[in-house]
Protein backbone atom coordinates (compact mmCIF):
# COMPACT_ATOMS: atom_id res chain seq x y z
CA UNK A 1 0.00 0.00 0.00
CA UNK A 2 1.28 3.46 -0.79
CA UNK A 3 1.55 6.02 2.10
CA UNK A 4 0.10 9.31 1.05
CA UNK A 5 1.89 12.27 1.41
CA UNK A 6 0.83 15.86 2.88
CA UNK A 7 0.79 17.84 6.23
CA UNK A 8 -0.64 16.54 9.12
CA UNK A 9 -3.46 18.32 11.48
CA UNK A 10 -0.85 19.49 13.72
CA UNK A 11 1.85 21.10 11.29
CA UNK A 12 -1.26 23.11 9.87
CA UNK A 13 -2.44 24.77 12.85
CA UNK A 14 1.31 25.51 13.82
CA UNK A 15 1.95 27.09 10.70
CA UNK A 16 -1.71 29.07 11.06
CA UNK A 17 -1.03 30.34 14.75
CA UNK A 18 2.54 31.41 13.77
CA UNK A 19 0.97 33.31 10.81
CA UNK A 20 -1.51 34.85 13.44
CA UNK A 21 1.41 35.80 15.40
CA UNK A 22 3.14 37.49 12.39
CA UNK A 23 -0.23 39.45 11.76
CA UNK A 24 -0.91 40.78 15.11
CA UNK A 25 2.98 42.16 14.85
CA UNK A 26 2.69 43.93 11.78
CA UNK A 27 -1.31 44.86 11.97
CA UNK A 28 -0.54 48.17 14.39
CA UNK A 29 2.43 49.38 11.50
CA UNK A 30 -0.25 49.21 8.44
CA UNK A 31 -3.20 50.82 10.47
CA UNK A 32 -1.50 54.10 11.01
CA UNK A 33 -1.69 54.53 7.09
CA UNK A 34 -4.55 57.35 7.03
CA UNK A 35 -2.96 59.32 9.61
CA UNK A 36 0.58 59.12 7.71
CA UNK A 37 -0.89 60.12 4.63
CA UNK A 38 -2.72 62.99 6.60
CA UNK A 39 0.17 64.84 7.91
CA UNK A 40 2.30 64.52 4.78
CA UNK A 41 -0.92 66.02 3.02
CA UNK A 42 -0.30 68.82 5.40
CA UNK A 43 3.34 69.27 4.90
CA UNK A 44 2.92 69.10 1.40
CA UNK A 45 0.49 72.15 1.47
CA UNK A 46 2.90 74.07 4.18
CA UNK A 47 5.33 73.35 0.90
CA UNK A 48 3.11 74.97 -1.73
CA UNK A 49 1.90 77.78 0.57
CA UNK A 50 5.59 78.50 0.94
CA UNK A 51 6.57 78.28 -2.96
CA UNK A 52 3.25 80.10 -4.16
CA UNK A 53 4.25 82.94 -1.54
CA UNK A 54 7.82 83.24 -2.73
CA UNK A 55 6.49 83.36 -6.42
CA UNK A 56 3.83 86.26 -5.64
CA UNK A 57 6.75 87.77 -3.89
CA UNK A 58 8.55 87.92 -7.09
CA UNK A 59 5.69 89.50 -9.09
CA UNK A 60 4.80 92.09 -6.05
CA UNK A 61 8.54 93.08 -6.09
CA UNK A 62 8.35 93.81 -10.42
CA UNK A 63 5.38 95.62 -10.16
CA UNK A 64 6.83 97.82 -7.39
CA UNK A 65 4.13 96.88 -4.53
CA UNK A 66 6.66 94.79 -2.07
CA UNK A 67 6.29 97.93 0.35
CA UNK A 68 2.88 98.69 0.57
CA UNK A 69 1.12 96.82 3.39
CA UNK A 70 -2.06 95.93 1.96
CA UNK A 71 -3.20 95.97 -2.01
CA UNK A 72 -6.54 94.25 -2.52
CA UNK A 73 -6.80 91.22 -5.34
CA UNK A 74 -8.70 93.60 -7.21
CA UNK A 75 -6.03 95.99 -7.25
CA UNK A 76 -3.05 93.33 -7.73
CA UNK A 77 -1.82 92.38 -11.40
CA UNK A 78 -2.10 88.67 -9.69
CA UNK A 79 -5.71 88.74 -8.95
CA UNK A 80 -4.58 88.40 -5.38
CA UNK A 81 -4.69 90.18 -2.16
CA UNK A 82 -1.28 91.42 -1.20
CA UNK A 83 0.68 92.10 2.27
CA UNK A 84 3.70 93.83 2.03
CA UNK A 85 4.21 91.78 -1.15
CA UNK A 86 3.03 88.38 0.22
CA UNK A 87 -0.12 86.77 -0.38
CA UNK A 88 -2.52 87.89 2.40
CA UNK A 89 -4.20 85.89 5.04
CA UNK A 90 -7.71 85.65 3.57
CA UNK A 91 -9.32 83.33 1.17
CA UNK A 92 -8.19 86.19 -1.60
CA UNK A 93 -4.76 85.95 -0.67
CA UNK A 94 -3.19 82.92 -0.37
CA UNK A 95 -6.57 81.17 -1.67
CA UNK A 96 -6.15 82.18 -4.83
CA UNK A 97 -2.02 81.73 -4.75
CA UNK A 98 -2.24 78.42 -4.24
CA UNK A 99 -4.33 75.76 -5.90
CA UNK A 100 -6.89 73.42 -4.07
CA UNK A 101 -7.58 76.36 -1.71
CA UNK A 102 -10.12 77.80 -4.14
CA UNK A 103 -13.98 77.78 -2.67
CA UNK A 104 -14.71 75.60 -5.59
CA UNK A 105 -11.94 73.17 -5.81
CA UNK A 106 -13.09 71.00 -2.85
CA UNK A 107 -9.20 69.80 -1.67
CA UNK A 108 -9.10 71.82 1.34
CA UNK A 109 -11.36 73.78 3.36
CA UNK A 110 -10.92 77.15 5.68
CA UNK A 111 -11.39 76.61 9.04
CA UNK A 112 -13.99 78.44 10.85
CA UNK A 113 -12.76 81.09 13.12
CA UNK A 114 -10.10 82.26 10.92
CA UNK A 115 -9.24 84.94 8.48
CA UNK A 116 -8.31 88.76 8.52
CA UNK A 117 -9.40 89.50 12.13
CA UNK A 118 -6.82 88.05 13.94
CA UNK A 119 -3.62 90.08 14.61
CA UNK A 120 -1.60 89.73 13.18
CA UNK A 121 -4.09 88.14 10.21
CA UNK A 122 -3.71 84.17 10.18
CA UNK A 123 -5.56 81.42 8.06
CA UNK A 124 -6.10 77.67 8.63
CA UNK A 125 -6.66 75.40 6.21
CA UNK A 126 -7.94 71.95 7.05
CA UNK A 127 -8.72 68.66 4.95
CA UNK A 128 -12.33 69.21 2.81
CA UNK A 129 -15.27 68.26 4.83
CA UNK A 130 -13.36 68.90 8.42
CA UNK A 131 -14.32 72.93 8.64
CA UNK A 132 -14.57 72.69 12.48
CA UNK A 133 -10.59 70.41 12.94
CA UNK A 134 -8.57 72.18 15.22
CA UNK A 135 -6.26 69.47 15.41
CA UNK A 136 -4.91 68.98 11.82
CA UNK A 137 -4.39 71.96 9.80
CA UNK A 138 -1.83 74.45 8.21
CA UNK A 139 -1.84 77.90 9.30
CA UNK A 140 -0.69 80.82 7.62
CA UNK A 141 0.16 84.35 9.31
CA UNK A 142 1.15 87.17 7.67
CA UNK A 143 3.93 89.15 9.29
CA UNK A 144 2.43 92.55 10.64
CA UNK A 145 5.55 94.14 9.19
CA UNK A 146 7.16 93.78 5.82
CA UNK A 147 8.44 89.70 5.95
CA UNK A 148 7.61 86.88 4.94
CA UNK A 149 4.71 84.71 6.21
CA UNK A 150 4.66 82.82 8.99
CA UNK A 151 3.77 79.05 8.05
CA UNK A 152 3.04 75.98 10.52
CA UNK A 153 1.39 72.90 10.41
CA UNK A 154 -0.42 71.48 13.59
CA UNK A 155 -0.97 67.49 13.50
CA UNK A 156 -1.52 66.72 16.89
CA UNK A 157 -4.94 64.94 15.96
CA UNK A 158 -4.33 63.60 12.37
Amino acid sequence: MKRQGGFTLIELVVVIVILGILAVTAAPRFLNLQSDARESSLQGLKGAMAGAAGIVYGRAAIDGVEGVSSVTAASSATGIALTFGYPSATTDGIGNAVDGLGANDGDWIAVSGSGSTATPPVIHYSFSGSASDTTCFVSYETNASAGAPTITVTNTGC
